[in-house]
């Protein structure tokens, strides 16, 4: 796995003197609408500005099929960016949708809807979590090409917490319609 820093190294809040663990974490990226790029691309450079979180690698882009969409569902660009943080899970989740938000995404009754931007927490250290609001690990990411190819891209021995090694549960996975789009490269900010 990519080197993480230590989970027992602890960071101090300057002003309220709270101390946080620091987290390794995986957040997913797609978009199906609009300016697709773009939205990946906005999505990185507001993680970037989050404070409490720093960017440590993206990874390619991967133009796929759309899994349980609505027929005629436009094809996605996904990517996944690795990030140390020391929010809390929660407060990670409510910036993630805060990001969603800011590109304009609209929240359907119709599953898995087409959409300008998905910005998923895939995993955050060794957290677990079963909320309506929140489920870490992703309950999904173990099944999703889309996921486990580009984190597998950035961490050829990434571990899903609960499910294993990326690189054998990547085996396990569909990866018809997963393209790998070199004309496409995402930035760290």
């Amino acid at each position: 796995m990519t080197e993480s820093p230590n989970p027992h190294l602890i960071d101090t809040d300057a002003l309220t003197g709270e101390m946080h663990p620091i987290r390794r974490g995986v957040i997913s990226l797609g978009s199906n609408l609009g300016e697709r790029r773009a939205a990946l691309q906005g999505a990185i450079n507001a993680l970037g500005d989050t404070p409490d979180l720093w960017l440590t690698d993206v990874s390619p882009v991967y133009e796929t099929a759309p899994v349980g969409a609505p027929e005629g569902s436009p094809s996605y660009l996904n990517a996944v960016v690795l990030i140390d943080t020391t929010l809390p899970a929660r407060r990670l989740l409510e910036r993630c949708l805060s990001i969603e938000e800011a590109f304009d995404r609209e929240r359907s009754e119709v599953r898995n809807a087409p959409r300008t931007l998905d910005v998923d927490i895939v995993q955050l250290g060794e957290r677990r979590s079963n909320t309506e609001a929140l489920q870490l690990p992703h309950p999904r990411a173990h099944e999703r090409a889309f996921v486990l190819q580009p984190w597998l891209d950035l961490e050829a021995d990434a571990l899903l917490v609960d499910h294993g090694p990326v690189a054998e549960l990547i085996e396990a996975t569909d990866r018809t319609g997963v393209v790998l789009r070199e004309d496409i490269v995402l930035e760290l900010p």
